[in-house]
């Protein structure tokens, strides 16, 4: 059994052993065909290799030619684009120059015609020719190039402003009236220096008004003399006319000058016031002069004659002169009456009497001085108070409208520049003669002490004159 076993297997094994053989060779026959087919495409692909690397040979051959053919066009090129560059600059060199004096020629002319369009506006013949400036305008354009026509246009407005400038022109033209209206009169023009009106039976001067290129008749006519010869004048039966060489701003002084009442109502309320004091002040002042120049003249008169009386010992008529002229309430009255009364007192009773007396009419002699000098103080300071409100006025109209119109803050300005004026005008007279009264008192007092003394020293000869001959009788 295991021998059968045995040979079963060893038969099996040899027959594996051939099936194997057999397959070996298979696979040999195969791997030489695979061989020979691989070498045959090997050859193939060699062939084809050889063949595009040919063709890329030629290929690169061509390229390089190609190259070449364009390095020397690139060289060409560059050769050109030098050439270019080295036109352009010297083209741009040469428009710089060019352009530099085209820019000087169009900047004179746009200069020349920036000065002809500001004397064009400023002149008052524009207004009688309102056209001219629009033929400059374009001109001034920073981006236009002026031409010969332009200098023309130029030249001839130059002439016209010369010719009309020499000329006395009169026609219709429209013009502002003295009540803001336009209307259109007879318009006369005496070269760049004045211009006349005549309309509705009115003759006057025009001023004429850069902004709006436009004649405005002035607020105030002239005199009936003056209107009589400038009527003649327009209607060509007179040979002179007045002429404003100012252009126009002698003429505006002259309308623009107020009067005294005019003047006071644009101070303002604090004009009424200072002219109360102003009054009052000179009142006082015509008062005290009148007084003092007559106790001045009293105290040299009557002092120096009751002296001469009192030498002579003639008291009797001394005290004739005191009771005649006691009505009179004379300071100089009442210290002589004081003296007198006194002359039979010793020397230092006498003189303290006299003293007291003079003290006594001091008030009298200084009334009023007080009140004057509180007016000079015063007066300044209400121009002052005028001055500060005219300033809030004029801030607060600058707070509504702003600074834009400078006659909206006129009236507060010139309120307050007269306010200051009117104080100051009266204030300076006031302390002037407040200080011209008050030494006229001190030299009146003055007087009176050295009268006082001569009186004293004389009654005191008298005492000891008596005393003597008393004393010798005795």
């Amino acid at each position: 059994m295991k021998l059968r076993n045995v040979l079963i297997a060893t038969a099996l094994l040899l027959l594996a052993a051939a099936a194997q053989g057999q397959d070996v060779r298979e696979a040999a026959r195969k791997a030489d065909a695979d061989r020979s087919r691989a070498e045959s495409e090997a050859l193939a692909a060699e062939e084809r290799i050889l063949a595009d690397g040919a063709a890329l040979t030629a290929k690169v051959g061509e390229l390089e030619r190609r190259r070449g053919a364009l390095d020397d066009e690139l060289a060409a090129l560059e050769r050109r684009r030098e050439a270019g560059e080295r036109r352009l600059a010297e083209m741009e060199q040469a428009w710089a120059a060019s352009e530099l004096e085209f820019r000087e020629i169009s900047g004179n002319v746009r200069l020349a015609a920036r000065d002809l369009e500001a004397m064009l506006t400023q002149s008052p013949l524009t207004a009688t020719a309102p056209g001219r400036p629009a033929l400059i305008a374009p001109i001034l354009d920073s981006g236009y190039f002026p031409g010969v026509d332009d200098v023309s246009t130029m030249t001839g407005l130059y002439f016209d402003e010369i010719a009309r400038s020499g000329q006395v022109i009169l026609g219709e033209a429209p013009f502002v009236n003295r009540a803001g209206e336009e209307v259109t009169g007879q318009v006369m023009t005496i070269g760049k220096f004045t211009a006349l009106y005549r309309h509705g039976g009115e003759t006057g001067f025009l001023r004429y008004m850069p902004e709006s290129a436009r004649f405005i008749a002035l607020s105030s006519l002239p005199g009936r003399g003056m209107r009589s010869l400038l009527d003649k004048y327009m209607a060509g039966r007179g040979e002179s006319v007045i002429v404003d060489l100012s252009g126009g701003a002698a003429l505006n002084a002259v309308t623009q000058r107020r009067g005294f009442r005019e003047e006071m109502r644009a101070g303002g309320p604090l004009m009424y016031p200072l002219g109360l004091i102003a009054l009052a002040a000179l009142g006082i002042v015509v008062y005290k002069a009148r007084f003092l120049n007559k106790v001045g003249r009293n105290t040299d008169k009557y002092m120096t004659r009751v002296n001469r009386l009192a030498a002579e010992g003639n008291w009797s008529e001394c005290e004739d002169i005191v009771r005649r002229h006691k009505g009179e309430h004379s300071p100089v009255n009442h210290v002589i009456e004081a003296g007198l009364l006194a002359r039979h007192e010793d020397r230092e009773t006498l003189e303290s009497v006299l003293q007291e007396s003079i003290l006594r009419e001091l008030p009298r002699l200084e009334r009023g001085l007080s009140t004057l000098a509180i007016f000079g103080a015063v007066a300044p300071l209400l121009g002052l108070l005028g001055t500060v409100t005219g300033m809030i006025d004029t801030f607060r109209v600058i707070t509504l409208f702003g600074t834009g119109d400078p006659k909206l803050m006129s009236g507060g300005i010139s309120e307050a520049l007269i306010t200051t004026e009117v104080g100051l005008f009266v204030a300076i007279p006031i302390m002037l003669l407040h200080t011209f009264l008050s030494r006229r008192v001190e030299e009146i007092i003055g007087e009176m002490e050295e009268k006082a003394v001569s009186l004293t020293n004389i009654i005191h000869k008298e005492q000891r004159r008596h005393a003597g001959t008393a004393a010798v009788r005795a």
